[in-house]
C-alpha cells in the first residue's frame, strides 16, 4: 500500500535532492511512500531527518506535513498563509493584536520589571490582582487581563525589526513547575519598547513572569515538548513583564540559579518512557565530538550508560557549540537536564528540547568534581556530589575506559589513536582538506610526510615552526572537520580523535614514511576537541613542553650536516634495497634479465605529457589495463537504466528504507532511494550507503557530496541489481569505483546485507567488490621515462598507485589540488627548456623483466622502490 502527498513529497524530494527538482513549488511531483517507511518520514528525531534540517536545505519552503519540523525553531502556517517569511507573519501577528484590551497597568510604570529575589522571596510583590495561570489550561480567546504565566527563561532570540519598524524579540519559557511534563514550554512573542527592554535584561536561565498577555494558537498540532499556542505580548495591549533576580548575578561565573533552585528529580535509565522530558546522569560509552552540520548548527551524538546496564544514544543539537556538552574521553560522567526521550524501534533515544543544559565530569575515580557547564548559571547539589562519586566507582570496573591518548613517540603505521597536542601552524590545502601543525614534546620514529604547501597560506610562527620541524607532524583533515579546523587558534590545545597513521605504501613492509589523516565523516569517534588550559591532560602536557631545550637537536643536526656533500642532492628517495650500488646504464643494457639495479640518472623526458592521460585501471588478476570510461558513458548508462521501473516488491526490507517519486518532466522519471540501515536504523548521512534507481549522473553526484557511497542499480523481478560493470558500481566522494569485466561474477545487491549487520560498517571499497563478486580494478599511474646517465640512456616505465608521487591515483581525475602538485612535481624532475647538463639528479631502482611474443625476446625496465623527495614541491 502507497500514500500519496501532494505538497509535502515533491518538498522531500528537494529536501533529500538539493536541486534534484530545480522548483518543487513551481514543478511539483507526487511523492509515493511505502507505509514501513513513515517512521522515517513522521520521526523529527531521526538523524538523517534531524541533519538534512540542520543543514538549512529546507529554508524558503513552508511545509505542510508539521511532525517532521516542530523541534527546529521553524514556523508552520495555514495554506491561506501562504509562502510568507517568519518575519512577514510576525508583523500580521503585531498587526492584528486588540487594540480594545483594558489598560489595568499604570502607563507611567514601566512595562518591564526587575524583581530582587532576597532568601527566595522577592522584595517587591506582585500586584494583588493577578491570578497565577496553569501553562496547561491556556487557551485562545479567554481573557488573561488579570493572570500571569510564570516560569525560566531557557532560550533567547536576537532582537529584530519587523517590516514597520516595530522591535520583535522572541524568547522560549520553560514551566519550572512541570519539567517532567511532556509539554513545559512555551513561545513568547514581545513587541515594540517592551522586546527592546527585555532584549537588554534577560538572561538564560532567569524567572520571567508575564502578565495581560495574549494567547494565539498554532496552526497546526505540536508534537514535541512545546505548547500549541504563543504568548503575544505588548506594552500597547496593557501587558506587564517582571524579571526575577538576585544581587550579584551578573557574573557569569555564579553557580546557582536566579530563581529558587528547583529540586531536580533523575531518572534512570531503564525508567525513560516515550514522550517525556527526564533530567538524567550517565557515563559517557561512546561520544562524538561536536562537528558542524552542512547547515548552521553543531551536532554531537552521546551514547550513554548507568548501573541499570540500559544504554541510550543521544542527539544534541545547538548552534552554539559552547552549548553542547564538553566531552573529552569516554568515561566522563554528565547530566543533562530537559533531555527529551523518543521511542525509535524499540530504544529510546534521546534529543535536545527547549531548555536543554549539562554539566560534564572527569569520570577518574579521585578526580576534583569540577563540572564543566554549558550554561551560564546552574544547580549543582552537595547530594549530586556523592551520585557523581557513585557513578565513577561504577564505571571503573563496568564499562571499558579509553587510557591516556597516544604520544607520537608511540605511533605505529596504520593505527587509529588520539593526540593530545599543540597547534603551532595551519593551512588551507584546498576546498575539502586542511592542514594542521601540532607537536607533543615527543618525536615520531618514522620519517612524516610534509603537507606541500605555500609558505605564505601557513599560518604561524615561522621560527618557532623552524625549531619544531623535526618534531611537529602534519595532520591533514578532510570535510566536515574543515570549517572547525579553520577556526582553531595557534596555541591551543587539541584532543583530535581517530586520526589515522597510513603507511606510504601498503605493498611495502619497510616504510619510507607515514601520513597522518583525519578522515572526513564521523564514524568512530572521529573530531576535533579544543581543551581548556585547565584540563589536567593539558596542565601536564605544558609543563613537559616547557621543560625542553629545542636547541640541542638543533646543534647535532648542524653538527651533523657538515658531512653532506650537496653535490649529491637527489630528488627522489630510495625505500628499499640500500645495499644495492650504483649501476651505468650502458652495463644494464648489456645485462640478461630478470635483474635489479639501483640507478643515478637524469630524466630527459616522458610520456605521456597530458599527465591526466597517464591514469589507468589495471586487474591485478588478470593483469589487464584499461582507460577510465568517460564521464558521458556513465551518463548514457543511467539514462538506460532509467527506463526500467522500480519494482515496489523489492522496497523496504529489513535491511534498508526506500522512497519512490516520479518527476513532472516529459518523461514522468521516476526515481528510487534505498536508505541501508544498521541495527534496524537509519544513519548520519555521512555514514550512510545509499542504493539508487533511475538517476541522472547530475543527481547521483549531488548525493555522493552528501552520503558516504552510492551503487547505482535497477529492479529485477526477484533482487536489485548492478548496472553494467561499463558503469562504476560504487561511487565514494569524488571517487568512481569499477570492476573488471572478464575476472567479475556479480552477486544479487542482497549480499551487501552481509556488511550493513556488522558492528561497525566501514563500506570500504574492497569489501563491497568482494560480497557483490567484483573484482575491483585499481586506478594506477603508467608513465614511460628516458633516463640518460654518462653511459648511454634507458626507457624504464612506471607503474605506481600513489608511492611515487605520493599521490592517490584514484583521486587525482577529480582533484585540482593533486593535479597540480604531480605537475610541479614532473616540472622539477623534468625542468621544460633545460639542457641536459643542468637537470637535476634522480636516484632509483630499476628491474628488467622479458617479454616474449611468437617471433621474440624484448627485455623492458620499470621503476620501483622509488619516492619523490618531500622537498621537490
Amino acid at each position: 500500500m502507497h500514500c500519496n502527498w501532494k505538497g509535502q513529497g515533491e518538498r522531500f524530494c528537494h529536501l533529500i535532492c538539493d536541486d534534484v527538482i530545480e522548483d518543487p513549488i513551481k514543478n511539483p511531483a507526487k511523492v509515493k511512500v511505502n507505509t514501513h517507511f513513515s517512521p522515517f518520514i513522521y520521526q523529527p528525531d531521526h538523524l538523517i531527518v534531524q541533519e538534512l534540517i540542520a543543514h538549512n536545505l529546507v529554508k524558503g519552503y513552508t511545509f505542510t506535513f508539521p511532525l517532521v519540523l516542530i523541534s527546529y525553531k521553524l514556523r508552520f502556517f495555514s495554506h491561506a498563509d501562504g509562502e510568507k517569511s517568519e518575519k512577514e507573519l510576525c508583523e500580521c501577528l503585531a498587526t492584528s493584536q486588540d487594540q480594545s484590551t483594558t489598560d489595568l497597568f499604570d502607563k507611567a510604570a514601566m512595562p518591564v520589571q526587575l524583581l530582587k529575589i532576597v532568601k527566595g522571596q522577592s522584595e517587591t510583590p506582585l500586584p494583588s490582582h493577578l491570578q497565577k495561570e496553569n501553562l496547561q489550561q491556556l487557551e485562545e480567546g479567554c481573557d488573561y487581563t488579570n493572570k500571569y504565566i510564570q516560569g525560566i527563561v531557557s532560550l533567547s532570540y536576537p532582537l529584530t525589526k519587523l517590516g514597520d519598524g516595530t522591535d520583535f524579540f522572541k524568547i522560549v519559557l520553560q514551566d519550572s513547575d512541570n519539567l517532567s511534563s511532556q509539554i513545559n514550554s512555551i513561545h513568547v512573542f514581545i513587541y515594540g519598547k517592551m522586546a527592546e527592554d527585555c532584549a537588554k535584561m534577560i538572561r538564560h536561565g532567569e524567572t520571567f513572569i508575564v502578565a495581560g498577555f495574549k494567547v494565539v494558537k498554532l496552526p497546526t498540532a505540536r508534537e514535541d515538548d512545546r505548547h500549541g499556542c504563543n504568548l503575544e505580548v505588548s506594552e500597547e495591549a496593557g501587558s506587564a513583564i517582571y524579571i526575577c533576580t538576585k544581587p550579584g548575578t551578573t557574573t557569569a561565573s555564579e553557580t546557582a540559579s536566579v530563581s529558587v533552585a528547583p529540586k531536580y528529580v533523575y531518572t534512570p535509565l531503564n525508567h525513560l518512557k516515550d514522550g517525556t522530558i527526564v533530567n538524567l546522569y550517565g557515563v559517557v560509552k561512546f561520544f562524538k565530538p561536536p562537528y558542524i552540520s552542512k547547515g548552521t548548527d553543531y551536532c554531537s551524538v552521546v551514547t550513554l550508560v548507568d548501573p541499570s546496564n540500559v544504554k541510550l544514544t543521544c542527539s544534541l543539537f545547538n548552534g552554539n557549540l559552547d552549548s553542547l556538552p564538553k566531552i573529552y574521553k569516554v568515561g566522563d560522567i554528565v547530566r543533562f537536564h530537559r533531555i527529551k526521550i523518543r521511542e525509535y524501534n524499540g530504544q529510546m533515544q534521546g534529543i535536545t528540547s527547549g531548555g536543554f543544559a549539562s554539566l560534564t565530569f572527569d569520570g577518574t575515580v579521585g578526580a576534583p568534581i569540577v563540572p564543566r557547564t554549558s550554561s551560564r548559571v546552574y544547580t549543582f547539589m552537595d547530594e549530586e556530589q556523592k551520585t557523581v562519586e557513585e557513578l565513577r566507582i561504577w564505571a571503573a570496573s563496568n564499562i571499558s575506559i579509553s587510557g591516556p591518548a597516544a604520544k607520537l613517540s608511540g605511533v605505529q603505521p596504520m593505527l587509529f589513536f588520539d593526540l593530545t597536542c599543540q597547534l603551532v601552524g595551519k593551512a588551507k590545502v584546498d576546498g575539502s582538506s586542511f592542514l594542521l601543525k601540532v607537536w607533543d614534546g615527543t618525536k615520531c620514529p618514522y620519517p612524516t610526510w610534509k603537507v606541500p604547501v605555500e609558505a605564505k597560506d601557513l599560518e604561524g610562527d615561522k621560527v618557532f615552526l623552524h625549531q619544531l620541524r623535526n618534531l611537529a607532524v602534519d595532520i591533514l583533515v578532510y570535510d566536515n572537520h574543515v570549517q572547525l579546523a579553520e577556526s582553531l587558534k595557534i596555541g591551543s590545545f587539541l584532543r583530535i580523535y581517530s586520526i589515522h597513521s597510513k603507511q606510504a605504501s601498503a605493498d611495502n613492509e619497510d616504510v619510507s614514511h607515514i601520513e597522518f589523516h583525519l578522515h572526513g565523516g564521523t564514524c568512530y569517534g572521529r573530531g576535533i576537541g579544543v581543551l581548556p588550559e585547565s584540563n589536567p591532560d593539558v596542565k601536564e602536557l605544558k609543563a613537559f613542553l616547557e621543560s625542553l631545550d629545542l636547541t640541542v637537536g638543533q646543534n647535532m643536526e648542524s653538527m651533523c650536516s657538515m658531512d653532506v656533500d650537496s653535490t649529491f642532492d637527489n630528488d627522489t628517495v630510495l625505500t628499499d634495497h640500500q645495499d644495492l650500488s650504483n649501476t651505468e646504464l650502458k652495463t644494464i643494457k648489456n645485462s640478461s634479465a630478470p635483474r635489479q639495479y639501483r640507478i643515478r640518472a637524469k630524466l630527459r623526458t616522458y610520456k605521456p605529457q597530458k599527465l591526466h592521460q597517464s591514469v589507468k585501471l589495471h586487474c591485478s588478476k588478470c593483469n589487464s589495463l584499461q582507460e577510465v570510461p568517460d564521464r558521458d558513458d556513465f551518463d548514457f548508462i543511467l539514462r538506460g537504466s532509467a527506463g526500467t521501473a522500480s519494482n515496489p516488491e523489492l522496497h523496504n526490507t529489513s535491511w534498508y528504507e526506500s522512497v519512490t517519486w516520479t518527476t513532472q518532466d516529459q518523461k514522468q522519471r521516476e526515481i528510487t532511494i534505498h536508505f541501508v540501515k544498521h541495527d534496524e536504523m537509519l544513519q548520519h548521512p555521512e555514514d550512510t550507503l545509499l542504493m539508487v534507481e533511475g538517476g541522472t549522473l547530475k543527481e547521483i553526484w549531488k548525493l555522493s557530496k552528501r552520503f558516504k557511497c552510492i551503487i547505482p542499480v535497477r529492479s529485477t523481478e526477484d533482487d536489485l541489481k548492478l548496472l553494467d560493470l561499463s558503469a562504476p558500481f560504487l561511487l565514494q566522494r569524488n571517487v568512481k569505483y569499477y570492476g573488471c569485466k572478464q575476472c567479475s561474477a556479480p552477486k544479487p545487491v542482497k549480499n551487501l546485507s552481509s556488511l550493513a549487520a556488522e558492528q561497525q560498517p566501514s563500506w570500504e571499497p574492497s569489501e563491497i567488490a568482494q560480497v557483490l563478486g567484483i573484482e575491483l580494478l585499481q586506478y594506477v599511474f603508467i608513465m614511460k621515462f628516458t633516463l640518460v646517465d654518462e653511459t648511454g640512456a634507458l626507457n624504464a616505465y612506471l607503474f605506481d598507485y600513489e608511492k611515487f608521487f605520493q599521490i592517490p591515483a584514484c583521486e587525482i581525475l577529480t582533484n585540482n589540488f593533486l593535479q597540480e602538485k604531480m605537475q610541479m612535481t614532473m616540472n622539477t624532475l623534468c625542468p621544460p627548456g633545460r639542457k641536459l647538463g643542468d637537470l637535476p639528479w634522480l636516484e632509483c631502482f630499476i628491474k628488467s623483466y622479458n617479454v616474449r611474443d611468437a617471433m621474440k625476446n624484448q627485455v623492458y625496465y620499470q621503476i620501483f622502490d622509488t619516492t619523490v623527495a618531500e622537498d621537490v614541491v
